[in-house]
């Protein structure tokens, strides 16, 4: 068989992959905080012997990068929920691994234990660790990211934390399927001393919908045309075949 219709099955598999993507941007759309993923298509050069095989160059797809636009900022008025000031303005919290990730989603809330966390269950980091707030009356978040809460049984505010709010500026940094941003290679973003959040208002997805279905239809075209390759693919291969058969 023509080796076309591998070349082409990798440009399927492409597209699958990217449509997975694009559906997963559209399901996030009222998501808080979230970050649609960028697919990016690239061409694998196969070598062998020295020479360039040019004439079969199969398919492949990436997520290389999440949008990195802000998206639009509602007021909720609730006081644990907090957008960042900035576009390169992170807030630090507790992967499932452990380790030390980033995120747009500040629809904070505290746990049983005591345990600040995000909406999606995310351990929020102070400056000394994770955050964890004793028994109050009443909670407030400053400008400068200042947890302060008033006891149960009264009595002046009390400072208790401070949400760890990171730069991403010059630093490589890369999404991950828990959409938590990371620091490409490990490491840790330098905690950014002069950001500001906005306490009362919520971040929401940058998923522009629009786009997205776009995205999808021009897709779904580009499948319909690569399966026409494997069709044109079986149809030489047949002509090949016919050729080398014997008159009855």
């Amino acid at each position: 068989m023509d080796k076309l219709v591998y070349t082409a099955a990798t440009g399927l598999r492409a597209r699958m992959a990217a449509q997975a993507a694009i559906a997963n941007n559209m399901a996030n759309a009222s998501t808080t905080g979230f970050r649609a993923d960028r697919v990016a298509f690239d061409q694998v050069w196969l070598k062998g012997d020295g020479t360039q095989m040019e004439a079969r160059m199969p398919a492949s797809e990436e997520v290389r990068d999440a949008d990195r636009t802000p998206g639009a900022v509602q007021q909720t008025n609730r006081p644990l929920d907090v957008a960042m000031g900035s576009v390169d303005s992170w807030l630090a919290v507790q992967a499932a691994d452990g380790s030390e990730a980033y995120t747009r989603r500040g629809d904070l809330a505290v746990a049983p234990s005591g345990v600040l966390q995000t909406g999606d269950g995310f351990i929020v980091q102070g400056g000394s660790g994770p955050i964890t707030l004793p028994p109050y009356k009443s909670v407030s978040i400053a400008p400068d990211g200042s947890i302060s809460i008033v006891p149960t049984d009264g009595g002046q505010p009390q400072i208790v934390d401070k949400l760890k709010v990171a730069s991403s500026k010059g630093t490589q940094t890369v999404k991950g399927l828990d959409n938590l941003l990371r620091v490409r290679g490990g490491g840790a973003l330098p905690e950014d001393l002069d950001a500001q959040v906005q306490a009362g208002a919520l971040e929401g997805s940058n998923v522009d919908m629009t786009q997205a279905l776009v995205d999808m239809i021009e897709n779904q075209r580009a499948y319909e045309v690569t399966a026409g390759m494997m069709k044109s693919a079986k149809d030489m291969d047949e002509s090949g075949a016919s050729l080398m058969r014997l008159p009855s």
